[in-house]
């Protein structure tokens, strides 16, 4: 099956390495960063969501007007707008990209956060909202006719979009979490289903998790997954793990004091299960597998995608296709210096997967005709 890689659509240099330099938005940077990406073999970029950063999409629909092939994966939280005003920005944003669009759909794990724009329910509330919301979004991109909807969360009547996207039937619909009621609403809706960098371990558990959901739903189908990681990498194994512990420990400096990296994330006690799961790791132990390294994450407090895979090119290609034979096609990738690490990463890793993975095909290809010309011998 064909590899896709994901990196990130940032609109500053800041990181959890160093503040930005610039303003929040900064549009250089934000273009030379996304042309990055298309330069050096990157299929998608995501443009992630925050209760006071810039608006994703249109930061998003900024880049798509001046690149030509690069993917957006846009998250959106489903609070923050109704459903059938979301689907008309998305189908929008489908129109200017030209069908390069995916939407990454955020229930949100942190109260607080939520409650910054208005957002009162509990988690599972929330997780049965984004399912309502998937559902109605889905539907705007696709009907012809009139509809409503009387749901828990939603109801409103005889609504039907003027604007469809590009992509038919619709674009794709991509979903986060580690909870049941995330595999049950994710498992029921997702197109892909986004996983933060675990051990291959617990990383095929959650696989089978979604597997289940998707079975549960009544699907026939199951979604595609995508595992993220933080990528440390350097020309020797002892330069790798060197710029791993001056990584950490330039985390450790700036949140000295329990200072939280940005408003979102605790570094003590956070209410996601996600990061949850990431600082129990990193309790268990450091390194898990070929180059999972858990310091990161405990660093930062489980934030977002944190486990970081330290090592030369090759190692760390060799722990990606790891995640591969797991069935995992959709490899997520951010460093710590974002336009640096991109080139680096799309130099010199992305080519050896994309490699390796052709190779696997081949292989699979082969061993199918010599299985079928048997069969009609026999027959």
């Amino acid at each position: 099956m064909p590899v896709e890689f994901l990196g990130i659509g940032g609109t500053h240099d800041g990181s959890e390495t160093s503040a930005r330099s610039g303003g929040v938005f900064d549009k250089e940077y934000t273009l030379r960063l996304a042309r990055a990406h298309e330069d050096f073999g990157w299929d998608r970029v995501l443009f992630a969501y925050g209760s006071g950063s810039p608006d994703p999409a249109q930061a998003a629909a900024y880049v798509a007007t001046k690149t030509e092939k690069l993917q957006i994966l846009l998250a959106h939280r489903p609070n923050v707008s109704y459903p059938t005003f979301a689907a008309k920005t998305f189908a929008s944003l489908d129109q200017i990209s030209d069908g390069r669009l995916t939407v990454h759909f955020i229930t949100g794990g942190n109260d607080q956060e939520q409650q910054r724009e208005g957002d009162y329910l509990t988690k599972d509330e929330r997780y049965a909202r984004t399912r309502e919301a998937i559902q109605i979004i889905k539907k705007a991109w696709t009907s012809d006719e009139p509809f409503g909807f009387d749901g828990v969360h939603y109801k409103f009547a005889d609504f039907v979009s003027d604007i469809r996207p590009v992509q038919q039937p619709r674009p794709g619909v991509s979903f986060g979490g580690s909870s049941p009621a995330a595999y049950a609403a994710g498992g029921a809706e997702a197109d892909i289903y986004c996983l933060w960098g675990e051990p291959l371990a617990q990383t095929a558990e959650q696989i089978e998790s979604v597997k289940a959901a998707a079975l549960a739903a009544g699907r026939t189908d199951v979604p595609r997954i995508q595992v993220a990681f933080r990528p440390i990498i350097a020309p020797t194994e002892e330069l790798a793990w060197e710029k791993a512990h001056r990584t950490v420990d330039t985390i450790k400096n700036r949140t000295a004091g329990g200072k939280p990296l940005t408003r979102r994330h605790s570094l003590t006690a956070p209410q996601n299960t996600g990061s949850q799961r990431l600082l129990s790791l990193a309790a268990q132990g450091e390194r898990f597998d070929r180059a999972l390294w858990t310091p990161t994450a405990a660093a930062t407090g489980g934030a977002g995608n944190s486990n970081a895979l330290v090592g030369t090119p090759e190692t760390v290609a060799a722990a990606l296709l790891d995640y591969y034979d797991l069935g995992v096609d959709i490899l997520s990738a951010r460093g710590y210096d974002m336009l640096g690490d991109t080139i680096d990463f799309g130099r010199y890793v992305i080519p050896i997967v994309r490699e390796e993975v052709a190779k696997r095909d081949a292989a699979k290809a082969q061993v199918r005709p010599q299985g079928a010309d048997a069969l009609a011998v026999d027959g």
